[in-house]
């Protein structure tokens, strides 16, 4: 799935010396900090703000120790690619070279990516203000710049099980069960809810999708990837207008036709990967024939409460769901899908109807009612 964006960037080694600050590398064509507060803005703090205060809680990474972590970038430890560059799976030593190794994820930025300086920035101090179980962790950075360009790399807590994107769309892992479906977006809505209500400011995730929802060893999802970040809307403003970045298929309509970016622009993009969930296929699938190429045009011929809904669910749960369980969740995403931003539900009414939708599912003999239900 491509991003989109109205812009383009271009891009022997010294270490950065100290932590990143909004000044440093700031590429000439690219729009204003993505998470920095919008002009004349009420808060009484924002990240940039707060980061002055918590950066000293990252590790500074040389260049070196992230090339022994990952044996000089080995294409073989290389567990992810996008636009951004890539992620390796590396092992990093204690700072004091006391103590067992950590394994760790490491991204590296592609020195003339359409992700640059900006997001790396933005993901830098976001994740060293925030803190909470369902968002991935930030171990802590490295920022090189030389004759040879500039190196920017991020170091994460380990996601042992890769995506859900994964899960739901590759060949070589197992289908996820009913049940784990619905957990995995009961913690991502939880990682949401922290966004948007938890934080001294609202925060727009502004690129919500599977890919960007990580697995533990334990299956216990988390949020990651927080460049496009952005301080939401504060006092009686209803919206922050920015250049429409993001994803296609999961990116708010009114987001991309207006530049209004607002907390329910994140509600619609959950409501997206709701009906993923549900039917196994991506929100937008181009090999398929015409019809069913976008996903949220296919479902709109299976009504939840249609006795044609079942046709859309993801063959792989080999029915072991309940019916009605799986039609509150069809539900859920046509609200969160709703033309009208006001009109979506809130993370907090997300979290009730997936904790019913779980506690039914887990009651149930896993056995689906008849096609006539």
């Amino acid at each position: 799935m491509k991003c989109f964006y109205l812009f383009k960037e271009k891009r022997k080694d010294k270490k950065s010396t100290s932590a990143p600050e909004l000044r440093e590398q700031t590429p000439r064509n690219v729009p204003e900090n993505r998470v920095s507060r919008s002009a004349n803005s009420a808060s009484s703090s924002s990240i940039p703000e707060l980061y002055k205060d918590k950066k000293h809680n990252l590790r500074v990474f040389t260049l070196d120790e992230l090339r022994e972590a990952t044996n000089d970038f080995n294409r073989m430890l290389k567990i992810g690619e996008g636009g951004f560059g890539s992620v390796y799976k590396g092992t990093v030593k204690p700072p004091n070279g006391k103590g067992n190794p950590t394994v760790v994820a490491i991204k590296k930025l592609n020195k003339y990516g359409m992700q640059g300086h900006k997001e790396w920035l933005a993901e830098v101090q976001f994740l060293s203000v925030a803190a909470h179980p369902k968002l991935v962790k930030l171990v802590g950075y490295c920022a090189v710049d030389g004759e040879r360009g500039i190196q920017r790399l991020l170091v994460y807590e380990y996601m042992a099980n890769k995506s859900l994107e994964d899960h739901l769309f590759g060949t070589k892992l197992p289908p996820l069960p009913w049940v784990t479906r619905l957990k995995i977006m009961l913690d991502a809505a939880e990682g949401l809810a922290y966004l948007h209500h938890g934080l001294e400011f609202q925060v727009i995730f502004r690129d919500f999708k599977s890919s960007n929802v990580l697995l533990d060893e334990n299956m216990n999802a988390k949020l990651s990837d927080f460049g496009m970040a952005r301080e939401g809307p504060t006092g009686d403003r209803t919206h922050v207008s920015t250049a429409p970045v993001g994803t296609y298929g999961y990116a708010a309509p009114e987001y991309i036709e207006t530049g209004h970016l607002k907390q329910k622009s994140d509600i619609y993009s959950y409501g997206v990967v709701l009906y993923e969930i549900l039917t196994g296929r991506r929100a937008i699938e181009r090999n398929r024939p015409t019809a069913e190429q976008k996903l949220l045009d296919w479902v709109k011929h299976f009504p939840a409460d249609s006795k044609m809904f079942r046709m859309i669910m993801d063959f792989r749960l080999r029915n072991q769901y309940p019916v009605n369980a799986a039609r509150k969740i069809a539900k859920l995403a046509d609200k969160c899908l709703r033309k009208e931003p006001a009109g979506r539900p809130d993370m907090s009414e997300i979290i009730q109807v997936l904790k019913g939708a779980i506690l039914e599912s887990e009651g149930s003999s896993s056995i689906p009612q008849s096609s006539g239900t």
